[in-house]
């Protein structure tokens, strides 16, 4: 099989793969396609709803004629017993002979274990093929596989002189979420404010502090109109609880809202679960009195959210980066320069001392949308150490 056909029936792969974008969390997404000649014979995306994996999805449309296939797949079979048995048996027992598959699986349970059983098996294993693309479609797995907390994503619009927001007072959104409105209007660009709710399907909850709830009355849902298995969880950091009960959050709460608190007034939080708004609380962060951003990235681990979206404001986004926990930022910038003493910066705080210790983005890519343009980078690779 030559290796332009090999690249064709991966991307193949992981275009099925990316169907799991929403429906497979907290497990990867997975796309196989199972070719015979030059002919395909099987293929699979995996849901998490679904339970089978998609090698087994893929195995069972080629029936019989999988035997001498070759299998593509966008992340290493498992050879661990989960809520199924290991893939990597069944691939052998239906007499798959080659495997292309983009990368190992980062899970330690598999780890390589997987394309170790298949060679021991004497099928030939190829790795690499799409490896770019598949490392990123399942970074927030692989942050919460190893580490059993979400990969946290900072975002942010704002305009080319790092401004969120005008003075409070003199906007229709004066604390913003990074799409906000300068004079009643928007920051960015439709098209940059459509790919945002792209961004939030991609994610498993959303975070912002509650004063941007206060100031702004915003949804904060997945407004994508693609598919989910379960709903966006919408995430307040609430010190004192004043989340007001008639916001649209918690007038609009479908099992999807969770205040996280750090002074616990029985008062406020027997009226908030009378709502059915979720209260958890966590410990102090140093020095302000609001709650540990570390324990609010542990607790939402704990609740198997892979994938975490800040788009707090200028106090949120700094508490974020002054604890560490930000992994990568997708940063939108608007062709504007708004200017000003009193205009909402990016960041509020006491900043680092020194450029050495300043939050540094690698990796990034650059996107448009129209005249906008977004940073998107890490701070942090999620596979490694």
């Amino acid at each position: 099989m030559s290796s332009e056909a090999d690249q064709r029936y991966m991307q193949k792969a992981l275009q099925l793969a990316r169907q799991g974008i929403g429906l497979a969390s907290p497990n990867p997404c997975v796309g196989a396609v199972l070719v015979s000649g030059d002919q395909i014979v099987g293929f699979g995306s995996h849901t998490y709803e679904g339970l089978k994996h998609a090698e087994i999805l893929a195995l069972e449309q080629a029936g019989e004629r999988a035997r001498g296939t070759t299998l593509y797949l966008n992340l290493e079979p498992c050879s661990h017993q989960g809520r199924t048995g290991p893939c990597a048996d069944a691939l052998i027992a239906a007499g798959v002979g080659r495997v292309v598959a983009s990368m190992p699986d980062p899970n330690p349970q598999v780890a390589g274990q997987g394309f170790a059983r298949l060679r021991d098996a004497g099928l030939e294993v190829e790795v690499g093929a799409g490896a770019d693309e598949a490392r990123k479609l399942n970074e927030a797995f692989a942050k919460y596989i190893r580490y059993k907390a979400p990969l946290v994503t900072l975002k942010a619009a704002m305009t080319l002189d790092g401004k969120i927001a005008p003075p409070p007072g003199e906007s229709a959104n004066p604390t913003a979420l990074g799409a906000g409105g300068v004079s009643g209007g928007w920051i960015t660009s439709e098209a940059a404010r459509a790919h945002v709710h792209q961004l939030r399907h991609q994610h498993d909850c959303i975070l912002v502090g509650v004063g941007t709830v206060i100031a702004d009355d915003p949804l904060l849902t997945d407004r994508s109109g693609l598919p989910r298995r379960r709903p966006l969880l919408r995430v307040i950091v609430d010190s004192r609880l004043r989340l007001p009960l008639d916001s649209r959050v918690v007038k609009t709460f479908k099992d999807d809202v969770l205040v996280i608190c750090s002074f616990a007034e029985e008062k406020k939080r027997r009226k908030l679960e009378e709502h059915g708004v979720q209260v958890k609380q966590v410990g102090l962060g140093p020095g302000d009195g609001r709650p540990d951003m570390d324990q609010i990235v542990a607790c939402l681990g704990e609740m198997e959210m892979t994938s975490l979206l800040i788009e707090g404001g200028a106090m949120v986004n700094w508490a974020a980066l002054a604890a560490g926990v930000v992994d990568k930022v997708f940063l939108y910038y608007a062709p504007k320069i708004l200017a000003g003493t009193g205009s909402v910066p990016f960041a509020a705080g006491p900043g680092f001392r020194r450029m050495s210790e300043a939050a540094y983005i690698r990796s990034f890519t650059l996107h448009r949308f129209g005249e906008d343009f977004a940073v998107e980078g890490y701070l942090k690779d999620p596979y490694e150490d």
